[in-house]
């Protein structure tokens, strides 16, 4: 049985919608049948277009609380609803903490967490005056989950989107859905300038348990669901998109099993005698 999810006659904005993991959201969109508005600040390098329909774009400053509400009132009256925004835009470069100073970690917040809170709160507005409300999705990242070494503003801001999410969803609740999807890695244009070469991105998606990275696209259908009547009682939820996770590194540290040349099956043989008493008891004191 095939599920179609059908988005025709709706309308989405996805920010940060001109290239990367945005671009594959947006073209999700289209393909889902939606009408899809991206916002950047720069207009992207070539149209964002899928199944022959292309995105239109609209350039914001999303660090702009006067424009962005200009920008949400203007498609309202153009469009007359706005059934999905998709909070995407957003980003850091690697700045170690006491080696910059705090103004720079504080505008990494600001484009990550309050330009999204500034978003969702314009298109509130708009979403609770229709019947059908609509649906506000979050585009987290485990870096707000567990320690982010080299980006800890990014991080911080992407827990505390997490948080501002599961709180929207129950103040804007039953009309407005508001939900996280909490990503991993992903595979874009610019993933050489975090993982270097082809070689490179292999071995990094090597350690994903999944065995690489996400496609934008992937991202791009896990929104189309998320924003979908299928969907229709998922709020305050966080979706995790990240292809298992991190294999724990204690797991490749520790010396014990792990089999060798000499015991290529010590794991199992271990794992296959019963289990011993003695094992059980503390250890003697000499």
């Amino acid at each position: 049985m095939s599920l179609t999810l059908d988005l025709s006659g709706q309308l989405a904005v996805v920010t940060g919608g001109t290239r990367g993991v945005g671009a594959g959201i947006a073209c999700a969109f289209l393909r889902a049948g939606a009408e899809v508005v991206i916002c950047a600040r720069r207009p992207p390098e070539r149209p964002v277009a899928a199944a022959g329909r292309s995105a239109r774009f609209h350039p914001l400053d999303l660090r702009e609380p006067d424009a962005v509400r200009a920008f949400f009132d203007r498609l309202a009256a153009a469009h007359g609803r706005l059934d999905c925004l998709v909070n995407n835009a957003g980003g850091t470069p690697y700045r170690l903490l006491g080696q910059t100073d705090a103004e720079r970690h504080a505008r990494v917040v600001a484009l990550n967490l309050l330009a999204p809170l500034t978003a969702s709160l314009a298109a509130y507005e708009v979403m609770r005056q229709q019947p059908a409300g609509g649906s506000v999705l979050m585009i987290g990242s485990v870096s707000g989950t567990r320690p982010s070494p080299g980006t800890a503003a990014y991080g911080a801001a992407k827990a505390g989107l997490e948080n501002l999410a599961r709180s929207m969803a129950v103040e804007w609740a039953p009309r407005v859905r508001v939900n996280t999807l909490v990503l991993g890695m992903v595979r874009t244009e610019l993933s050489a300038l975090h993982y270097g070469d082809e070689a490179g991105i292999a071995a990094v998606g090597a350690t994903v348990p999944a065995g690489r990275l996400a496609e934008p696209a992937e991202i791009g259908d896990a929104c189309v669901f998320l924003a979908s009547d299928r969907a229709a009682y998922l709020t305050g939820a966080s979706l995790l998109v990240h292809g298992g996770g991190e294999r724990p590194a204690f797991l490749d540290a520790a010396t014990v099993n792990h089999p060798t040349a000499d015991h290529p099956t010590a794991f199992r043989e271990a794992a296959d005698e019963p289990p011993s008493i003695a094992g059980t008891e503390a250890p003697e004191e000499n």
